[in-house]
């Protein structure tokens, strides 16, 4: 079976996809959710992605935040998990993707260990290109979420100022 959109980082609808509302973006005789999201790996043992927090609350369009997430493995076994960050520009002057891939990595954890890591989102990662084609960060809202896939994620958020 198909599903649309066949990517992750697809832009908003403006439809809810609620299961009792007619007024939908979804199919409505099969499941409209991938099989499999977006980054989703499969292993031997299960991990936690916890504790998402962020640097400051605020930065101005060229700085930088840290996010840093915690990982744990809640497993019986020896692991890999690629820990992934993602954002969204919730009111950018062109319309955004709901999830941005900006980051990832890859960590063995032992059963019972966690770690903590550390991501670091700049003008790089933070810019896009509005409709005039110029590259820059623009003021607003930035949601950021951490997770094991582009649908298993925890979230904060911080604002890019004036």
């Amino acid at each position: 079976m198909g599903q649309v959109p066949l990517y992750y980082n697809h832009k908003k609808t403006g439809r809810p996809a609620e299961a009792d509302n007619k007024y939908t973006s979804k199919y409505l005789d099969i499941s409209w959710t991938p099989l499999y999201p977006f980054g989703y790996g499969l292993s031997y043992t299960r991990f936690k992605v916890s504790n998402l927090r962020l640097s400051a609350t605020s930065i101005p369009p060229r700085g930088h935040i840290t996010a840093q997430v915690d990982v744990e493995n809640i497993g019986s076994r020896l692991g890999d998990e690629v820990a992934q960050i993602y954002i969204h520009h919730v009111s950018g002057s062109s319309t955004r993707p709901v999830k941005e891939l900006k980051g990832f990595q890859r960590i063995s954890l032992r059963p019972a260990e966690k770690r903590t890591l550390e991501f670091t989102l700049g003008p790089e990662q933070l810019g896009f290109y509005n409709r005039s084609m110029q590259f820059g960060v623009e003021p607003g809202k930035i949601e950021v979420f951490a997770g094991n896939s582009s649908e298993e994620t925890i979230g904060t958020s911080f604002d890019v100022e004036r």
